[in-house]
């Protein structure tokens, strides 16, 4: 059990890859594209579980409600708005866009539309959080591989790594401050919250954090401790 613990550790900072891109945002040999596309469509496979699971929407889709009352607009726009001042934010942080932003929102919204049918949607609570958490860790490993092809996050994981590296908060705790932030502002404004939406906004941090641990053991690389806060 130990030893099983100890792999499982979650990682305090974002591995580094034997699939990584180098120094371009926008060049990557088909090692790094297959790792970047196969952690987006797991990442996009778990958001359809989570939809599937039907017991909550992800905080961000509570924050997209909220603004989307508070201003009349539609949760697309919604969305789309929030995710531009997201990309804002990338500035003062020095994080930079690459091909991993663009894949971002073409693979994860073609593996929703292909697999949210795929996966049952049952009425019972306890398969609810059963797929729901299914859904949770998906996400956590797909973020994990995407993120270490190094090819530039989507704006929230982006803003997320940003916040890592400028304060050297745990990875994990960042992300989980983030999404608790998220909520509350998007509860506060009438977003619905749901169990899933407190599920995912209290363990999304660990679950990314303890893919990257898995895969700096799964993949060693030399990287620079950062002591958490």
């Amino acid at each position: 059990m130990s030893k099983f613990l100890d792999w499982i550790r979650p990682a305090l900072t974002v591995p580094v890859t034997p699939w990584g891109a180098g120094e371009s945002n926008w060049k990557a040999g088909p090692k790094t594209l297959f790792v970047l596309i196969a952690g987006l469509w797991l990442f996009g496979t778990g958001e359809a579980a989570f939809v599937a699971s039907n017991i909550g929407v992800s905080p961000w889709v509570v924050f997209a409600q909220g603004i989307s009352k508070l201003t009349g607009l539609s949760i697309g726009w919604s969305t789309f708005y929030i995710s531009c001042s997201v990309l804002l934010l990338w500035i003062p942080l020095k994080r930079r866009p690459g091909l991993g932003t663009v894949m971002n929102i073409i693979v994860i919204a073609l593996a929703l539309q292909v697999m949210i049918p795929v996966f049952p949607t049952p009425t019972n609570l306890g398969l609810q959080i059963a797929e729901d958490l299914f859904g949770i860790i998906l996400v956590g490993f797909g973020s994990a591989l995407y993120i270490t092809s190094n090819l530039g996050p989507g704006p929230r994981d982006g803003l997320m790594t940003g916040l890592h590296y400028k304060t050297g908060i745990r990875i994990g705790r960042v992300r989980t401050m983030i999404e608790i932030v998220v909520l509350s502002i998007g509860w506060a404004m009438g977003g619905t919250v749901g169990i899933g939406t407190l599920l995912f906004a209290g363990l999304i941090g660990q679950s990314i954090a303890m893919a990257f641990g898995i895969i700096s053991r799964v993949a060693p690389q030399p990287t620079p401790e950062i002591a958490s806060a």
